[in-house]
């Protein structure tokens, strides 16, 4: 490699010295892409699995008929296919490498060789390219032994430009060597990847780009600092040939001294330290200044996207510090002036995962948004609003290892909760993907809060399914019988002389704090109790678009704030869906109140009037503010089928049934129909 080098750096340096610069003119300049490309096997840089799998393949004389080299973009592909073309031809190659003295090496690597063919098959795609292809394969190579085709780009061929090299790919004439290059080999028909070697090429890691830059800047005779090939070499992200091109930037613009500031600023991202001051007002959830160090970060020029990548890629350092990952898979330097292992041990996996998943979402969104500021800001806003979800799941899972028939919210003590019932198993608690105190408690034989609103009466049947049912939830309401001698009588818990007396007004004033939907939402609660510093609120079933909006993780914070402001002391709270089955009465009333209504008849809606009304709808209002939408359709009322409209009464079994499958129905829904009217706004356009 150092060879190379030299003597890229001597043909550099020549026709200044010999022929000066009207010499200089005439042969033109040589970007360093170019003028550094490898030119031996043992100079492909990341690659060395290849390199000895070719070399080793020429020198035994294994010698394959077509080869199938795949990567990312400006990783060696084309490098190493001419390279193997040159070994193919070379006579004095030693142990497989080119000597790239003789005349085939000369002309090779001159692009004047006519037994070396290159086809872009991105501009020679069709069918008419491969049959005049199979015609010049019959014909023998001028004046070496092998005639070699480097197809690059080879995924562009067409289907039936495919099928023509068939046949030519899988028994082609002795002379005759292909080497399929791409990017994307998933494009590539099975019938082509049979056909082939296939060689896959890595990325190239930042510090073996950093070492190749060093010795590119030791031969220009330049002048760059270490930290500034470091940064160079991380946003190449692997690839040689881009880390090359910007250096060859740098190199053209600067004069003197390389720094890291000249590196920001062409490559449009933030200091090293400004970043680092995101992410430590990040990890205080302090937004304000958050945001204050997003905007000096961006002020000097930096765009906006390239100042989150930098801040998800420290995230990144710290995501695998928190799971015990070293300092060598660590990419960023002590330039942030942040210590990241740490930050990652002390915010937790489950919210640094959180946290990438918000910037991947706003990165996203950025790439076809004219307002890219604006949704980086609302990135930093959600990030630094983000709650500890690893203390949250930590609390969840302590709650779901209780024996079953239990409510034990986080903090409570182990012990207190009474043991489920040795005839009775418990029922299963679903697993979330995402752990979160907010969400409903889903384990058998909860008793009832002490503090409900309404209390639902169980319906007696007269049918044997009914009875058994209501047997069934006498015993489970029953009070369990406890020896004396073993566990002491549970005593009611105690409402705490600092927290408030009507749990269920202290709800619904911390959810007027917040403001916005989590109002109305609030105001559907049956009921709430205080278990020691955790408000349980009872929802009904009903409110499942209700319960899934309150448990979003930004409302939920806002909502465990309001609630410690009005308290006076850290508390939090948790959601509970009652799932217990309507009075009969009542819903056979409704039910005659809806047919009597559909009975009636109510007056036709023009389409206009559909849509003014679903733009008005506060659930359809937050969907289009949410996802900048827009309402495209409106269909109108579904009848009511003729069996729904008489009153019938359901097993308790089969209502509780429907209760949770309407529930799961709705939590997995951003947006519900309307509940009087039933309209469908499915048209929403994005």
């Amino acid at each position: 490699m150092d060879q190379s080098i030299e003597k890229s750096a001597r043909e550099k340096s020549e026709p200044a010295s010999d022929a000066g610069p009207a010499v200089a003119a005439a042969t033109g300049y040589q970007v360093v892409a170019r003028r550094y490309r490898p030119q031996r096997f043992d100079e492909l840089v990341g690659q060395e699995h290849v390199a000895r799998g070719l070399s080793g393949a020429i020198e035994s004389g294994r010698i394959g008929h077509a080869y199938l080299f795949t990567g990312a973009r400006g990783v060696g592909k084309t490098s190493a296919a001419r390279i193997y073309a040159k070994a193919l031809e070379c006579t004095s190659r030693v142990r497989g490498e080119p000597c790239n003295v003789c005349d085939s090496c000369v002309a090779i690597a001159a692009g004047q060789d006519v037994d070396v063919v290159e086809i872009d098959a991105a501009s020679n795609r069709g069918i008419d390219e491969m049959r005049q292809l199979r015609q010049n394969v019959a014909v023998r190579p001028a004046r070496g032994h092998y005639k070699t085709y480097i197809i690059d780009e080879v995924h562009m061929l067409t289907r039936e430009a495919f099928n023509a090299l068939l046949k030519t790919l899988e028994e082609p004439p002795a002379h005759v060597k292909f080497v399929l290059c791409t990017t994307e080999p998933d494009k590539l028909p099975i019938t082509i990847l049979s056909r082939c070697q296939r060689f896959d090429f890595q990325t190239v890691d930042p510090p073996a780009i950093g070492r190749r830059l060093a010795q590119i800047v030791e031969a220009e005779g330049a002048e760059v600092t270490p930290d500034a090939l470091a940064l160079i070499a991380r946003r190449a992200a692997g690839s040689m040939r881009d880390s090359q091109s910007l250096l060859e930037q740098l190199l053209g613009s600067a004069d003197g001294l390389i720094g890291v500031d000249q590196v920001h600023a062409v490559i449009g991202t933030g200091r090293e330290e400004k970043v680092g001051a995101i992410i430590a007002c990040l990890t205080a959830r302090d937004a304000r200044g958050a945001l204050a160090a997003f905007d000096a970060a961006t002020s000097g020029g930096a765009d906006p996207g390239g100042v989150l990548e930098q801040v998800m890629a420290a995230l990144r350092d710290s995501l695998l510090a928190s799971v015990g990952c070293g300092a060598e898979l660590m990419l960023q330097g002590d330039g942030l002036g942040v210590d990241l292992a740490a930050i990652g041990r002390e915010t937790g996996t489950v919210t640094l995962l959180a946290m990438l998943q918000i910037v991947d979402h706003a990165l996203g969104r950025m790439r076809s948004s004219g307002h890219a500021a604006v949704l980086a800001e609302m990135a930093i806003v959600r990030l630094a609003s983000l709650e500890d979800l690893d203390s949250l799941a930590d609390a969840v899972e302590r709650a779901g290892s209780e024996p079953a028939g239990t409510v034990a919210p986080a903090g409570r003590p182990a012990g207190t909760g009474r043991p489920a019932p040795a005839a009775r198993p418990a029922e299963p608690v679903r697993e979330k993907k995402t752990a979160d105190l907010t969400q409903p408690v889903a384990i058998g034989g909860r008793p009832e809060p002490v503090a409900i609103a309404r209390r639902v009466e169980p319906v007696a049947f007269e049918t044997a399914v009914g009875a058994t049912v209501e047997a069934a939830r006498a015993e489970s309401s029953a009070p369990e019988q406890i020896p004396p001698a073993t566990v002491p009588p549970a005593t009611p818990a105690a409402t705490p002389a600092s927290l408030p007396a009507d749990p269920l007004d202290a709800w619904r004033r911390g959810a007027e704090t917040v403001g916005g939907l989590a109002v109305d939402f609030a105001e559907m609660a049956s009921g709430a109790v205080w278990r020691d510093d955790v408000l349980e609120v009872v929802l009904p079933a009903s409110a499942g678009n209700g319960a899934s909006f309150l448990r979003r993780p930004e409302i939920a914070a806002r909502l465990t704030r309001a609630l410690t402001e009005l308290v006076g002391r850290p508390v939090r709270h948790c959601l509970v869906i009652d799932s217990s089955p309507e009075p009969v009465a009542a819903a056979a009333d409704s039910e005659g109140r809806a047919s009597g209504a559909a009975e009636r008849g109510r007056p036709a809606m023009s389409h206009a009037a559909m849509l003014r009304d679903a733009a008005e709808h506060p659930l359809v209002a937050h969907v289009r503010t949410l996802f900048d939408a827009a309402v495209r359709k409106v269909e109108p009322p579904r009848p009511r089928p003729a069996a729904a409209a008489q009153p019938a009464v359901a097993p308790v079994a089969e209502a509780s049934a429907r209760a949770a499958v309407a529930d799961d129905d709705e939590r997995d829904h951003a947006a519900a129909d309307d509940s009087e009217g039933g309209q469908d706004y499915g048209g929403i356009d994005g």
